[in-house]
């Protein structure tokens, strides 16, 4: 990394970043009611409104969004005439899953082998960090050069869309020249990328029905049609034999032809247990950043402990597909609603309900913030050179920014490269790549705002 006073400075408040990481960590902010209390996400939102106000924010402010949640907001003024750049990272989080199965508290900040380890530290409570860490750099080092504003969504992770639809009825509140989104991340620890797609999704509740009540498997299985058996079906034709995604009417042989991923890098970062194939044809990036690809996220059945002999009168489902640019998703969500439907066995009932949805997105990677970026980024990193890669995941406020502000240069960065296992157990997030990330944001504002 650079020897520069800026670069001293991002290493010198790295111990203020693990603290405040910490604090951050703590909150179990699950947008979810069900999961966890709305006030662990309330909370999560007042701290940061107290630390960017403490950091000279003028402005802060918890916006009500639509779907219940909150985001916080702040502007932080530079020179009259700069640019503007608008700042985005979230505070929610996935839930913890098995928490029996983490090494060691998901809400507690742990370091272990070199790596910080906690729910969010990653995705994207460690991208709020970054961009503070920046600017406080910044600071020291002669001002902030451009026109600052941060936007801290409080339901990302949930896909129910509340920040849109808030931007949309307020579109002068998030205005901007350049827009950094802090929630991707390197293709791998220590290359310094930039994402220029991500994929849409749709997520699905299907509900199937076929008795009045549960009935004795003894008195009346092998007549009776068992919802359980049937849900099972549908999803199952949701594959071909080979494991892609087979959605009746969705095109799913598109091709990727920028950063490839090699196979053998792809089973090491996914933990695949050997002998295991993985699902699909075409390259690794073909599969993950140009195709849709479905995943069932949960079923409701009995637990296999205490489970009676009964046929089961309903089942109940979640579904995700995930679909890459060029593909519409409120189309993705018809044919995958039309598809379930109709792969009903026995004339079982199936009910569908959309859950959440987003649109795919593509950067304009040949704008100037691009080469800005560039620039900032191979400081950071010893000279290496930007590079451009997909991501299979969503984040839908960037379609909404992008045709609200079609002006807008907008660029995904952030640090959940592979190590960093972002939704599954153990989430961790690695202090050199926080390091440089932050030094790279500090770099990107600094020339961007000259």
């Amino acid at each position: 990394m650079s020897d520069s006073p800026l670069a001293q400075t991002v290493a010198a408040l790295q111990p203020r970043a693990r603290t405040e990481l910490a604090e951050l960590v703590a909150f179990k902010s699950v947008a979810d009611p069900a999961q966890f209390p709305k006030s662990e996400c309330e909370a999560a939102a007042n701290w940061i409104v107290d630390t960017l106000r403490a950091d000279g924010f003028q402005d802060v402010a918890l916006l009500d969004t639509p779907d219940g949640t909150q985001s916080v907001y702040g502007i932080l003024p530079g020179p009259a005439d700069a640019p503007t750049v608008l700042l985005y990272a979230h505070y929610d989080v996935q839930p913890p899953l098995d928490e029996a199965a983490w090494d060691s508290p998901p809400f507690e900040l742990t370091e272990r082998d070199g790596r910080w380890y906690g729910r969010g530290a990653a995705d994207c409570k460690g991208g709020l960090i970054m961009h503070l860490t920046a600017l406080r750099a910044l600071k020291e080092h002669g001002g902030i050069p451009v026109n600052v504003k941060v936007i801290v969504e409080g339901s990302e992770e949930q896909g129910t869309g509340g920040l849109e639809r808030y931007a949309e009825a307020h579109p002068e509140l998030l205005t901007a020249d350049a827009i950094v989104i802090g929630d991707t991340g390197n293709f791998r620890a220590g290359l310094p990328t930039v994402t220029a797609t991500l994929r849409g999704m749709t997520l699905l509740r299907v509900q199937v029905d076929t008795l009045a009540g549960n009935l004795h498997s003894g008195q009346f299985g092998g007549a009776a049609p068992d919802a359980l058996a049937a849900l099972i079906r549908i999803l199952d034709s949701l594959r071909a034999e080979d494991g892609s995604t087979t959605v009746t009417g969705l095109a799913a042989d598109a091709t990727w032809d920028g950063l490839q991923y090699p196979e053998d890098d792809f089973r090491q970062d996914a933990k695949v247990l050997d002998g295991v194939g993985l699902l699909g044809t075409g390259t690794v990036a073909d599969r993950i950043w140009a195709r849709p690809a479905v995943t069932v996220l949960g079923i409701d059945c009995p637990p296999v402990v205490g489970a009676t002999p009964s046929v089961q009168a309903g089942a109940r489902a979640l579904v995700s597909l995930r679909v890459p640019p060029g593909t519409d998703a409120a189309e993705a969500t018809k044919l995958l609603t039309a598809h379930l439907e109709s792969a009903a066995p026995w004339g079982a009932r199936v009910a569908v309900e959309q859950v959440g949805q987003g649109q795919a997105f593509r950067a304009d990677t040949s704008s100037p913030a691009y080469t800005s970026m560039a620039a900032a980024l191979r400081d950071a990193y010893d000279g290496e050179e930007m590079q451009t890669s997909g991501m299979g995941g969503s984040i839908p406020l960037c379609n909404t920014l992008a045709r609200l502000y079609p002006d807008a240069e907008i660029l995904l960065i952030g640090l959940s490269e592979p190590e960093a296992q972002i939704h599954a157990v153990n989430e961790s997030v690695c202090p050199r790549e926080l390091e440089r990330m932050s030094l790279a944001t500090a770099n990107f504002l600094r020339s961007y705002g000259s």
